[in-house]
């Protein structure tokens, strides 16, 4: 085999490895850096960027360690990127404001995984079109004009529906986590 071959297979082989963990990593990457960054569309583009980061420095990542952490701290530092450069949000790349928010995210996190563990068990309990609308809303990100036109009803309808929707599923979460309960 030669050189050059071998080179194009280990590479080949770091990208699958990258693909993988990154992958494995990338929804709670996203929530890491939608917990500081208020607008979904600049946390994607954020994560976006991370991804590259990620790539152009995964030779340095040390496989022993666990890759979302690794990946985290790459996000905070282009999140404070993000935030220098727009005057509202300065103040959050200064001071260490997104360490210390990130440093109380990290605190909360068993109970954030605990929280979805009940919404997940929540959704299951929901009447199938309901879950399917707020599946649609939530992970597709389908607007309520789309909702509404997709389902036949209204775009009232949709948003009292959504609003019913978020009180109940509040609602099973806070009896679950005050109850103790582990709902399928």
């Amino acid at each position: 085999m030669t050189a050059e071959l071998e080179d194009s297979r280990s590479l080949d082989d770091a990208h699958a490895r990258f693909l993988r963990l990154f992958l494995s990593s990338e929804r709670e990457i996203f929530r890491y850096v939608a917990a500081l960054v208020p607008n979904l569309a600049d946390a994607e583009e954020i994560v976006q960027q991370t991804a590259v980061a990620l790539w152009s420095k995964f030779d340095h990542y040390d496989a022993r360690q666990p890759f979302t952490p690794w990946a985290c701290r790459f996000a905070i530092n282009i999140v404070k990127q993000w935030a220098a450069s727009r005057q509202r949000w300065k103040s959050l790349a200064e001071g260490g404001l997104a360490e210390q928010l990130a440093g109380r995210r990290d605190a909360l996190q068993p109970q954030f995984e605990d929280r979805m563990q009940h919404l997940e068990g929540c959704l299951q309990k929901l009447p199938v079109e309901q879950r399917e609308i707020i599946e649609a809303y939530y992970w597709n990100r389908t607007g309520v004009e789309g909702i509404a036109a997709l389902t036949g009803r209204t775009v009232a309808g949709i948003y009292k529906l959504l609003q019913r929707s978020r009180v109940l599923l509040r609602d099973c979460i806070q009896q679950a986590a005050q109850t103790g309960d582990s709902i399928p």
